[in-house]
């Protein structure tokens, strides 16, 4: 989800509830600890320079229950820390402890958010041998492409 599309949800809702993937709500006393902009700049395993941008939120839980992000509140935030986005409107990430801490893309749906799962991925497939057909389960039983000799690490 683009910041744009974020914050007219925000316009439109009464609390702020993230749910995770799992299907259970994030403690509704959560707090956002960072707003920020994350750029990372790689390069791929074929070779290739690349560079992503997102907006970030840290989602943080305490013990303080009696706390609730109200969804102006966060709108604040957001207005705050645009400058540091350089007003582009990036796709966010959402970043929340469970047994580590995890990364989560964000959808919306009726009045509440959903943190969706990310995946990683092979960027340089076509110089790693991988078929085009082969998925992510059949990987996970044979050998990846970048094994010593694998031609692409």
């Amino acid at each position: 989800m683009k910041l744009s599309t974020f914050k007219q949800h925000l316009n439109r809702v009464n609390a702020v509830n993230f749910v995770q993937p799992n299907g259970h709500f994030v403690p509704r006393h959560f707090h956002i600890t960072e707003a920020g902009l994350v750029t990372k700049h790689f390069i791929d395993c074929g070779g290739t320079v690349r560079q992503e941008k997102a907006i970030n939120f840290q989602v943080w839980v305490a013990n303080d229950t009696d706390h609730r992000l109200a969804p102006q509140k966060l709108l604040n935030i957001i207005s705050l820390s645009e400058k540091l986005f350089g007003n582009e409107d990036l796709e966010i990430e959402v970043e929340y402890q469970s047994d580590t801490i995890g990364k989560y893309g964000l959808d919306f749906q009726g009045e509440n958010f959903l943190l969706t799962a990310k995946q990683t991925d092979c960027l340089a497939k076509d110089n790693c041998g991988i078929p085009q057909d082969l998925q992510v389960s059949a990987l996970e039983t044979t050998n990846s492409c970048c094994t010593p000799g694998g031609g692409c690490c």
